[in-house]
């Protein structure tokens, strides 16, 4: 009997593995893969192994900037998969997907797969930025047999760093729509959780979701707060996010304190019913600087919520401008701020934008397009590699 080919995915931390990634492993494994992730331990390794995958931890992985421990995190990566010796070695950016290709491909795996959640600088970053990861995707790039784009904005960069057409292909982002679905929120519960968050009947309540680190937006979040407070005293803003210690821009505990002091803010942390609570907002927003295809913004969407966002790479893909949301200037606080409060004393409008944004989501966001492009290119590799 023909042994199942091993499939290893390789990401920073363990929440990514189990968050983000959870349900495609899971359908890779019924899909006859033997599934091993690799990441930093964590927390989520038992959910991981609740749900029938198998963790290797990579001690050295770090999201802090430490070129060290990547460099150590690389020499212990090779020697793991000398050992498992897996069939595929699937690699997600940022820092993984440098270290994890070069690893792979020095260890002889058979076929070497990324996934670009979303290049690590822009065309509008400093020159040495740009030049600094960009030489790194190439060379990286150089070892890989395919290379996933999350999103479309990215392709044309990559073929201009020289990476081979052959290589790339769009995969997109999805969510599990089962699970963002409205309907199964209790009207009750939803009353429950307004209530926690410090929304009355007639407030709006404003979402976020995001790891509490600056580049998500926040400054210019709370700044919008301060404003709103006195102007639209009835909205309020909840943010749900654990804290991310290992950025050099986390978001510490007496700035936390210092947003509270402006009243219209709660923080409630990690969360793992954040179905429920998207379900409990009136609309989310997200001011984040830089994303790949975001998450929290697809779900959001898919539970009804306008979505409030940067017109960045990443968002300008969830929403679509003055139909399912509004998308407004990163870093503009004024420009957050009014759109926020525009929304807020226009209910009916709102609604709209809801309704638009669930139907673009059942459209466009499901995960099992995903699922299904990454399974046929595993077997168009493992095919081509056979042939060879």
């Amino acid at each position: 009997m023909t042994s199942r080919p091993r499939l290893v995915h390789v990401t920073t931390t363990d929440i990514s593995l189990a968050l983000l990634l959870g349900p495609q492993l899971e359908a890779f494994a019924a899909a006859g893969y033997d599934v091993i992730g690799i990441s930093a331990p964590g927390p989520f390794v038992a959910r991981l192994e609740q749900a029938g995958i198998r963790h290797e931890p990579l001690r050295h992985a770090t999201r802090s900037m430490a070129p060290h421990r990547d460099a150590a995190a690389l020499f212990e990566l090779f020697g793991m998969l000398r050992r498992l010796a897996p069939t595929i070695v699937h690699t997600h950016n940022p820092k993984p997907g440098i270290y994890g290709r070069l690893a792979a491909r020095a260890a002889r795996v058979p076929v070497i797969v990324n996934t670009v959640h979303g290049l690590y600088a822009l065309p509008g970053d400093p020159w040495k930025r740009r030049a600094a990861v960009y030489s790194l995707e190439r060379i990286a790039a150089a070892c890989s047999h395919a290379e996933l784009l999350q999103n479309e904005e990215d392709l044309p960069v990559l073929a201009r760093l020289g990476v081979s057409s052959t290589k790339l292909s769009v995969l997109g982002n999805g969510i599990d729509l089962r699970r963002f679905d409205p309907t199964r929120v209790d009207p009750g519960r939803r009353e429950v959780l307004r209530k926690e968050m410090g929304a009355r009947d007639d407030d709006v309540l404003v979402g976020a979701v995001g790891r509490l680190v600056w580049e998500k937006g926040y400054r210019e979040l709370f700044d919008a707060a301060r404003v709103l407070a006195t102007e639209a005293p009835r909205v309020r803003i909840a943010v749900i996010g654990g804290a991310d210690d290992d950025k050099a821009d986390a978001i510490t505990p007496s700035d936390i304190a210092a947003a509270e002091t402006i009243g219209n803010i709660s923080f409630l942390g990690h969360r793992d019913d954040v179905d429920e609570l998207y379900g409990a907002f009136d609309m989310y927003v997200l001011a984040s600087h830089r994303e790949g295809f975001p998450r929290s913004a697809m779900e959001a969407a898919a539970m009804g919520c306008p979505v409030i966002a940067t017109d960045i790479r990443g968002c300008r893909q969830v929403v679509e401008h003055d139909h399912t949301g509004c998308l407004v200037p990163r870093g503009d606080s004024a420009a957050l701020t009014a759109a926020i409060a525009k929304l807020a004393a226009d209910p009916d409008r709102c609604a709209a934008m809801g309704g638009a944004a669930l139907v673009k989501a059942r459209r466009d966001f499901d995960q099992q397009r995903v699922i299904d492009r990454t399974l046929a290119t595993y077997e168009r590799l493992m095919h081509s590699r056979r042939r060879r």
